[in-house]
């Protein structure tokens, strides 16, 4: 690998969605992804896999990569269980690992953990503070009443990073208080560079000498051609927009895009079958890696201008042989164990 090429790797990673449920592909393009030079890869969580033993897993089967939950849903577990299992998870990985936090979505909140998802704000911040003071070694910041605040017996001797999935104004400035990465997802490069002034303000406010790195979330729509990279595109922006609550539509809408997305949706109207209009395409080109193999390298350089790295977030049910192709296509190596991805 070239020194450019090799430059490039080194700030990207590679994400799997929670709609990725084989663990098989998981495993081999992790290991792909160490091999060609990628400096991490992020499991996410929702209703499949369990993420912290998927990472488990990869931490006894790679070496040099950096393993990342991107993210786990505060409202999943308590506090104190996020901490002891990123404490376990920094042991077990040798020091590799990073822990991405978010204030996850009403549908999955609700539906799944059966917990209203009400003032997610508050409870992001509750979590970030509690985890953050355990994995320090500190007592629990906010115990029951009347009861005796407890700590981890066996806190990391290599820190923890702290990240946050954060896309709204007031998370985005939640993230520049209390969190050492920023992982926003699904926004356009300039919705980076207005992230970047709401952390600054975040991190003012509790006067943190330094911000937190902005580390971008960036679907992946890559195809041979044109058409095949639209499809991809489609089924992204189908499933964000109409499957996954309010949130991203409503942001999307308030960064520009609402004819955008009203001409995706009324091109929708069966979601088992997605198409891209012409009239969406300015949305697919600013919130997703969205082209042909070929200029794969020039549209990464595109998002790297604004962000410090970014996750490939793979597109889910792709065939293996195709998210292999997405690596290799960035990193400017032509040919994959995997072979031919037609």
């Amino acid at each position: 690998m070239g020194t450019q090429s090799s430059d490039i790797a080194s700030r990207l990673g590679v994400g799997f969605t929670p709609f990725e449920d084989r663990v098989d592909v998981i495993d081999r393009v992790a290991a792909h992804a160490e091999l060609r030079g990628l400096a991490f890869v992020s499991v996410a969580e929702a209703m499949s896999l369990a993420a912290p033993i998927v990472l488990a897993r990869l931490a006894q089967q790679t070496r040099r990569i950096e393993l990342r939950s991107g993210v786990l849903s505060v409202w999943s577990r308590t506090p104190a269980t996020l901490a002891l299992t990123a404490a376990e998870l920094q042991r077990s990985s040798g020091g590799r690992f990073a822990l991405g936090l978010g204030a996850s979505t009403q549908p999955i909140t609700e539906g799944f953990h059966g917990q209203p998802w009400q003032a997610p704000l508050d409870r992001l911040r509750r979590t970030l503070v509690a985890v953050g003071a355990l994995l320090r070694g500190e007592r629990l910041p906010d115990p029951a009443d009347g009861s005796r605040p407890l700590q981890l017996g066996c806190p990391p001797e290599v820190p923890v990073p702290i990240g946050v999935a954060s896309i709204t104004p007031a998370s985005i400035r939640l993230t520049g208080a209390l969190a050492d990465e920023w992982i926003p997802f699904l926004l356009p490069p300039a919705g980076l560079d207005a992230g970047r002034e709401l952390l600054a303000a975040g991190a003012s406010d509790q006067r943190r000498p330094s911000l937190p790195a902005v580390s971008a979330g960036v679907p992946v729509a890559l195809a041979e051609d044109e058409a095949g990279a639209r499809a991809i595109a489609a089924r992204w922006l189908v499933t964000y927009t109409t499957r996954m609550g309010p949130v991203y539509p409503k942001v999307l809408r308030a960064h520009g895009y609402q004819p955008e997305l009203d001409a995706l949706l009324e091109a929708n109207t069966d979601p088992r079958h997605p198409t891209l209009p012409e009239k969406a395409t300015r949305l697919a080109e600013d919130v997703l890696l969205f082209g042909t193999y070929d200029n794969a390298p020039d549209l990464v350089r595109r998002w790297l201008a604004h962000a410090d790295s970014v996750a490939l977030v793979a597109p889910f049910g792709l065939p293996e042989a195709a998210i292999a192709a997405t690596i290799d296509a960035v990193t400017m190596r032509p040919e994959s164990e995997f072979g031919s991805v037609a």
